[in-house]
């Protein structure tokens, strides 16, 4: 019951236990055929380019950078926990110009904030994250596609937090590129990250494609249409693999596709609504919970992701210790946080797999008998009574 990986949901381990095929085989290409179109359904778009990137969800973010930003261009980057810091170190390492909308932990931007540092910076692409699993936060992106496009600005965000448990509106927010992984609210295992891709992005992509071991019209290395810095990530190869074509690029990772597909289809069966209410309440019920015992929320409440909560650890209590009697006594693993939150809150999620009633109420209850033990005497029975409040008003 942390911020990720999660328990994988019992179709998923087993669609994984079936045998290898062949890269060729129409059986493994109907497979990648059927992905495209539930990631479609899962990233709320029609998008063609809708595909997996093999690696786990870094995988799918620098796949992402470095096929958009080419060597010298600008990027702008959401700066408000620790993933947004990971998007400027990627983009660092392939040598791009990086500018950064510094917010600070545990709040987001405005679209206006947006709008006014693309306009002082006037990046070749923009960046944020969805949900900040560090913070516990839920950058806001209606409108951000729509101001990117008409400063003729790329954008790209990641979601893999939240994918699967909240909206990932791709065509409504008109964003470019979004990438995701499975290990969170798709109840998948890491190793697979989806990732859609808009035809204007494509065609950007299509620009920087290797060609006869990288001769082409342009200068290779800098400026308009050079050349994408990496074979394994090269965006523009990987559509060609998952394209009619069948270019050969790499091996596809045969049991993540089967993973990330049925995963896909768990959703999809569910119904995305639902899917979305479940996350919502079990947010909320946790929420609930953990102020009933009289514990502090970390973050904005207009902005907190349904799926993972923070929480101040209580004064005179060990989170640690308390972590390690969770883990220990209850078999249940809540999260520690990073950065400057290091010590100061747990991060608790209820995603995927884990975002069901019985699960919640069990982790609150187990949370109450290891603080009792530690010194801290929440109102007996308070939290369990407070969430049940919750799913009761949900129904």
């Amino acid at each position: 019951m942390g911020p990720g990986p999660v328990n994988v949901h019992p179709r998923v381990l087993r669609a994984m236990s079936a045998d290898m095929l062949g890269q060729f085989d129409p059986e493994m290409t109907a497979y990648m055929n059927e992905t495209m179109a539930l990631y479609r359904r899962v990233f709320m778009t029609e998008n063609r380019w809708t595909f997996l990137v093999d690696g786990t969800a870094r995988a799918g973010i620098e796949a992402a950078l470095v096929s958009l930003v080419e060597p010298g261009a600008r990027l702008l980057v959401i700066q408000a926990g620790r993933f947004g810091l990971l998007l400027s170190e990627i983009g660092q390492r392939i040598g791009a110009e990086i500018r950064t909308l510094d917010i600070p932990w545990g709040e987001v931007a405005s679209l206006e904030q947006i709008e006014a540092a693309i306009v002082a910076h006037r990046p070749q692409v923009f960046a944020a994250i969805h949900g900040d699993t560090s913070t516990t936060m839920a950058q806001p992106l209606a409108g951000v596609g729509e101001v990117c496009r008409r400063h003729g600005v790329l954008s790209y965000v990641d979601a893999t937090a939240t994918l699967g448990g909240m909206a990932v509106a791709t065509d409504a927010w008109g964003v470019d590129v979004v990438t995701g992984g499975l290990q969170k609210c798709m109840g998948g295992p890491p190793g697979s990250a989806p990732i859609t891709i808009s035809d204007r992005a494509a065609a950007h992509i299509m620009k920087r494609r290797h060609v006869e071991a990288g001769i082409r019209g342009e200068d290779p290395d800098e400026g308009p249409g050079a050349l994408i810095r990496s074979n394994y990530f090269d965006l523009a190869m990987v559509m060609e693999y998952w394209s009619e074509k069948r270019l050969n690029h790499h091996t596809e990772a045969t049991s993540m596709l089967y993973a990330a597909r049925e995963a896909a289809r768990v959703m999809v069966e569910e119904g995305l609504e639902a899917r979305f209410a479940r996350h919502r309440a079990a947010g909320a019920a946790m929420g609930a919970g953990l102020r009933a015992m009289g514990l502090t929320l970390y973050g904005q409440d207009a902005h907190r992701m349904t799926n993972v909560t923070g929480v101040y650890i209580p004064g005179g209590v060990d989170g640690e210790r308390v972590r390690a009697r969770m883990r220990g006594e209850f078999e249940i693993e809540i999260g520690t946080a990073f950065g400057p939150l290091a010590g100061k809150i747990w991060r608790i999620g209820a995603m995927g797999y884990n975002a069901m009633q019985h699960k919640v109420l069990i982790t609150l209850g187990a949370l109450e008998a290891v603080l009792r033990a530690e010194g801290y005497a929440p109102p007996a029975g308070a939290a369990i009574d407070a969430a049940r409040a919750v799913y009761e008003a949900a129904r």
